[in-house]
């Protein structure tokens, strides 16, 4: 298969997306799915990321096997997907899901900044402002992770969405559409002490 069928939508083109819906969908996102190809073995793993600008940051320990398969240049996907609803229909067949998703596909090379910096991008992704609560890295701490970068270049994504309602029943019976969405519980503490500014953050978001 070219990789130019691989940058275009087959089946509906009209669901597909532009910039602004892949950059929506990878910030939105916390664990996309990292594929390659291993001693011609599909491989693939969970794994969290961040958009730093027009690349895609992964971090792991320097000792993982999985880093290690895709460090030396491999090919690889990063997909994402974020699931905005069941689409309730008269019939199974017509049953949907209101979804957006997103594939990235190029190669990952090692950051060319400081690691640091990727290791606090990602931090913050994950709980925005935790970086400013806690001390530094240290020269250990960054020398045993390894920050691989996947470049989003034009040509090389794809993003497809569905929104709205199910298409008009056969019988007049209720169709509709039930929203999801990801909330964070309540903190549960490990040690005494305040809960910190950035944790409580995570409750009170949409």
């Amino acid at each position: 298969m070219s990789t130019d069928a691989l940058s275009r939508l087959h089946r509906k083109p009209d669901r597909g997306g532009d910039r602004a819906l892949l950059d929506e969908i990878l910030d939105e996102v916390k664990v996309g799915t990292l594929s390659t190809v291993v001693d011609g073995l599909p491989w693939s793993v969970p794994m969290l990321f961040a958009r730093d600008g027009d690349r895609i940051l992964l971090h792991g320990s320097t000792g993982a096997g999985a880093l290690r398969h895709v460090a030396t240049g491999a090919p690889v996907t990063l997909t994402a997907f974020v699931l905005d609803g069941l689409v309730v229909a008269d019939t199974l067949f017509d049953h949907s899901a209101n979804y957006r998703s997103a594939v990235v596909r190029g190669t990952l090379d090692e950051v060319d900044v400081d690691p640091s910096h990727a290791l606090d991008v990602l931090s913050d992704k994950l709980i925005p402002g935790r970086t400013d609560e806690v001390r530094a890295h240290t020269g250990k701490e960054i020398a045993a992770t390894a920050v691989l970068a996947l470049e989003i270049r034009d040509g090389q994504w794809i993003t497809k969405a569905r929104s709205g309602p199910p298409g008009e029943p056969s019988e007049p019976v209720w169709t509709g559409v039930v929203p999801t969405r990801i909330v964070y519980g309540e903190p549960v503490g490990a040690t005494d002490g305040e809960v910190p500014a950035s944790v409580r953050g995570l409750t009170t978001r949409d």
